[in-house]
């Protein structure tokens, strides 16, 4: 049974190794807190993949456990929706991630708030530490985001001098993600029958990264202007015909010009 954080250690120390899940560990399996956040994190995902941003070597995962040793102690936390730059080795079916151990420290991690304790803010220090304690202090995840979906309220963080510094949207209201070199922000509509606010990415010249369903809209509109502008031209063309045989002109038979 998990105890307190040793006593031994100054109010200050944090002694941090790196090791894997242990065999015998069992990862807390909470429900979801309502069915809009598995949407929420796999639109996130969906437009990534989409747009080719996806390489083989990356992690982006949700509800997905992130584990530490602290002063002895193994802990895992599972962020709504987490983004790992490049792992060391490529597995199908992870059950957890160790930082460092198994490649880089996560560049992002996202929570879509609760509304049952706040958790997402918890600076607690003892056994088991607060996401917030863990996110800034054990792990240093540069980037954490804490998004409402009700309200639509994007709070972003960024590490400075180990501490979570929130920052201010640009003009549009998005936050240059610069390690993916694409903008987040808030977007208002609907998917999958959910209406609401979702987390949107954009592209550095400001074209949102499409989901699925737009895309195939996309497509399809694009198609359709294809085949207006090949009627439009069939039209102008048949116009042409007539004119010329009213003016007693063959079309069949114009003459060469040298």
């Amino acid at each position: 049974m998990a105890t307190q954080l040793s006593q031994a250690k100054s109010a200050t120390e944090l002694v941090i190794s790196w090791e894997a899940l242990p065999k015998d560990f069992q990862l807390e399996d909470e429900p979801v807190e309502n069915s809009g956040q598995p949407i929420l994190a796999g639109a996130l995902r969906e437009s990534l993949e989409i747009s080719g941003f996806i390489q083989p070597q990356m992690l982006i995962a949700s509800n997905f456990g992130l584990c530490a040793t602290v002063n002895g102690q193994f802990i895992a936390k599972a962020p709504d929706w987490v983004y790992v730059p490049s792992v060391n080795q490529i597995v199908g079916n992870r059950k957890s991630y160790t930082p460092n151990l198994e490649g880089d420290i996560p560049a992002i991690a996202i929570e879509f708030l609760s509304d049952t304790d706040g958790g997402e803010y918890s600076v607690k220090r003892s056994y088991p530490p607060g996401k917030w304690f863990f996110y800034e202090q054990i792990l240093q995840i540069p980037i954490y985001i804490i998004f409402d979906p009700d309200g639509g309220l994007l709070e972003y963080y960024q590490l400075e001098n180990q501490r979570y510094e929130l920052k201010q949207p640009d003009e549009n209201g998005r936050h240059w993600v610069d390690v993916m070199g694409l903008f987040l922000g808030t977007w208002q509509g609907t998917k999958e029958a959910r209406t609401g606010y979702w987390l949107r990415w954009w592209d550095r010249d400001g074209n949102l990264l499409p989901w699925a369903v737009e895309q195939i809209e996309q497509e399809r509109q694009r198609t359709e202007q294809e085949r207006q502008r090949a009627e439009q031209q069939r039209q102008q063309k048949e116009q042409l015909i007539a004119y010329l045989q009213s003016q007693g002109i063959d079309p069949n038979n114009l003459p060469k010009f040298e």
